[in-house]
Order: structure tokens, then C-alpha cells, then sequence
């Protein structure tokens, strides 16, 4: 797609967001249109298919920080025809009798970065190259009035003549795993419905057998020159919209985009000790780019299900948590009691004189860190409160009540707190 028709979409209106719209509201935008529209939820429905398109692609900009930096800029330098627009008149530079490029102290060339003299790096054709890829601008050109010609919209000047492949959208996806595979590790089989490289026509975008034609209006660059006062400009080609050819007999499964949905299965590694909610990263495997282009990236989303008995410590996620139900008399006297790890049982020994909500810690026994390290577990004692007794422990619990009459558990509070009311009163 030619960079004037990403600059005159608007992506946020696309997700239905605010313009300052934080990430996490791009998001939930996005994943509430993807799964409305999703080809499996609505088969056959071209809306649907056209909407989740167009949901993935503004995504794929708003979603990284950079692009949107950009992309916001870009469509600021052009709103309400600040600089002429792509085709209009008004309040720009391009007015006759400008002179070679400059006007009352401004340079256009200042403005392109690259397309003339005394330029430097980092012009509107590299923010715009940013954003989309780039165009493979052509250089500066001559006006028939005698001015000095500007640069190419589309980045890149003074390259190469043929227009530059742009990269497809990113695409995001969720995965639900158990607390075992989060921990452990897993291979996983992921099947999808989203965009990829047409198999009928490998992408070109032309029935099989056919092919695409250069064409004739650019070249086979995707930039045709036009001029504008005393300026000459290269923009997209509108016959061929900045791709450099054109397809006579669109393919019948993509109609001519090079792009269609359809399931696929790709097998995803999930490393040991992933938390949940992280985003796992599958370099090209996202959207493909049109009549050919890279495809973009897949982020997987993994959520975990939270195991019965383990949990992850907020601390330190590679140790694992698990409160140990224990009796008072093992509190008090100490004792060896059996508890469950990921591997199996082992003993630990409770010291003597503990109290409920200690935290003992078995090394080891923990998540395995990505230096194959593992974390340790932290048992926490709970004291077991029996809800019934039965008689014979009835009778001891009141014997040891007897035995245990002249011992106040509480006095050092009644202590405490008296000595303070008292240091407040002074």
C-alpha cells in the first residue's frame, strides 16, 4: 500500500480508540474486533474478513511505540493541508515563484532530508519510510518552470528506482497452558485462521498462469513525478498504487491482494518458567506483506491456569509457594513431615518451636531458571484447626489447658501497650 493511503487512514478510528489511548486500550480494541470479525467465528462473511484486516493492520502501527510516534507526525505534517497535502494547492511551499526551495528563510529541502543541497539525515522521506517500509523514493528532479525539483514521498532518495516490498502486519494470538508446562517448558501445536501468502498465487496477487505487468504509467517504479508551482514531486503511482505493477487476472482465492485467511497449524515452544501474560515473539509468521512483502511478526499471549497446590512467589517468579498444613503439637516439638515438589515427595524437617506462617525454604526444588538453575520452594506452615474432637483429644486439650493455666500468651501485649499509653501521656 502507497504511503499516501496509509497517511489518509486512520487507525485509531479503525480500533475505535482515542488518539491518546494507552497501549493496553489499543489492545483490548483490537482483541475485542479480531474476535467479533475472526474468519472462524464468521465464515464467509467478507465484511468480517475485511474489518479483521483492517483491524490487524492499524494494530500492527498503533501496537509498536515507534511506528506510532511516526505515524502520528506524518499525519500531522499533512492535516487540514499543511504542506499542500498529496495534491492540493493551499498554505504549502509549493507556490510560484519560489525561488530554488526556499521560502521567506525555509528550505524545503530541510524538509526531505537528502533531496538537495546542505541536507541532513532524518527528513519527513525517512520518517515516512519508517512508518511503512519504505518506497524507493527517486532523487531530485528538474521542473519544466526551472525550479528545483523536490524529493520522493516515499524515503529513500537518491536509491534505487523500484519500489520497496512493504512488510505485512503483526498478529496477536492467545495459547492457555497448565501450571506443569508453564513451569517445565512445552511444545505446543498453535492452530490459527489468520492472514498468510496466498498458496494459489504465492503471493502475486495474479491467477496462476498469469503474471503481473509492469506498470506502464511509472515504469515498474511505483512513483510517478508531479508538479507542483515552482516544485516537482514524486509521489505513488494512483495506477498501480506505489506496488509497480499491475494485475489483470486477480487470482480467484485472494482476489489480486496476494493474501488470504485460512487455517494453519505452527508448533510453538514455550520456555520453562514463562508467567502469565507474557507475549511469546514468532518472527515472521505474522500478516504477509502485499504483492510479495515480508511478513510481519506472530505475538502469542500465554496464559496460565493456576495449579491447586504450587503458586509463583510475586517476588521472585522462579521460586514456587505452598502453604503445609501442620498440627501443634509438630509446631512445638518439631517434626519430619512429607510434602509434594513438581518431581515427587520429599521430607522436610519442621525446627522445633515454630510458629504458624513461617516460611521454610527447600533449595532447588523451585522453577528452572534460563540458566538451567532452578528456584527454590517456600513452604509456609499452617496451623490445622480441627473443627471436631473427639472425646480422648477433647479430654487431652483440656488437660494441657489445665497444665498450661498460669501461662498468659497475651500479657506481653497488655505490656506493651499500656508502657505506650503511658510514654504518650508524659
Amino acid at each position: 500500500m502507497a504511503n499516501r493511503d496509509w497517511l489518509e487512514k486512520d487507525f485509531y478510528r479503525e480500533l475505535g480508540v482515542a488518539k491518546d489511548a494507552s497501549q493496553d486500550e489499543i489492545k483490548k480494541a483490537y482483541r475485542k474486533i479480531a474476535r467479533e470479525n475472526h474468519p472462524d467465528t464468521k465464515p464467509g462473511d467478507a465484511t468480517a474478513e475485511a474489518r479483521f484486516k483492517a483491524a490487524g493492520e492499524a494494530y500492527g502501527v498503533l501496537s509498536d511505540t515507534e511506528k506510532r510516534k511516526e505515524y502520528d507526525e506524518a499525519r500531522s505534517l499533512f492535516a487540514g493541508g499543511r504542506f499542500g497535502g498529496f495534491g492540493g494547492g493551499g498554505g504549502g511551499f509549493g507556490g510560484r515563484g519560489a525561488g530554488t526551495g526556499a521560502t521567506g528563510g525555509f528550505d524545503v529541502n530541510d524538509l526531505f532530508a537528502g533531496g538537495g543541497r546542505g541536507s541532513g539525515g532524518g527528513g519527513l522521506g525517512d520518517l515516512l519510510g519508517g512508518i511503512f517500509g519504505g518506497m524507493g523514493g527517486a532523487g531530485t528532479t528538474t521542473d519544466p518552470t526551472g525550479g528545483m525539483g523536490g524529493a520522493g514521498m516515499g524515503g529513500g532518495l537518491g536509491g534505487t528506482t523500484s519500489p520497496r516490498r512493504r512488510r505485512g502486519a503483526d498478529v496477536e494470538t492467545e495459547v492457555r497452558i497448565d501450571f506443569g508446562e508453564a513451569v517445565n517448558g512445552a511444545t505446543l501445536p498453535l492452530r490459527l485462521t489468520s492472514p498468510m501468502r496466498c498458496g494459489t498465487c504465492e503471493g502475486s496477487g495474479a491467477k496462476p498462469g498469469t503474471t503481473p505487468r509492469t506498470c506502464p504509467r511509472c515504469g515498474g517504479a511505483g512513483l510517478v513525478s508531479r508538479s507542483q508551482g515552482a516544485f516537482a514531486f514524486s509521489e505513488p503511482c494512483p495506477d498501480c498504487r506505489g506496488t509497480g505493477h499491475l494485475v489483470d487476472d486477480p487470482c480467484p482465492e485472494c482476489g489480486g491482494d496476494g493474501v488470504s485467511s485460512r487455517p494453519r497449524t505452527l508448533t510453538i515452544r514455550i520456555p520453562a518458567g514463562v508467567e502469565d501474560g507474557k507475549r511469546i515473539r514468532l518472527a515472521g509468521k505474522g500478516q504477509p506483506g502485499p504483492s510479495g512483502g515480508p511478513s510481519g511478526d506472530l505475538y502469542v499471549v500465554v496464559h496460565v491456569a493456576p495449579d491447586a497446590v504450587f503458586g509463583r512467589s510475586a517476588k521472585n517468579p522462579d521460586d514456587l509457594t505452598l502453604a503445609l498444613p501442620v498440627t501443634y503439637p509438630e509446631l512445638v516439638r518439631g517434626a519430619t513431615v512429607t510434602v509434594p515438589t513438581l518431581e515427587g515427595r520429599i521430607s522436610l524437617k519442621v525446627p522445633p518451636g515454630s510458629s504458624a506462617g513461617r516460611t521454610l525454604r527447600v533449595r532447588g526444588r523451585g522453577v528452572k531458571r534460563k540458566d538451567a538453575t532452578p528456584g527454590d520452594l517456600l513452604v509456609t506452615l499452617e496451623l490445622a484447626v480441627p473443627s471436631r474432637l473427639s472425646a480422648e483429644a477433647d479430654e487431652a486439650l483440656d488437660a494441657y489447658a489445665r497444665a498450661t493455666a498460669g501461662e498468659d500468651p497475651r500479657a506481653h501485649l497488655m505490656d506493651r501497650a499500656e508502657a505506650g499509653r503511658r510514654e504518650a501521656a508524659s
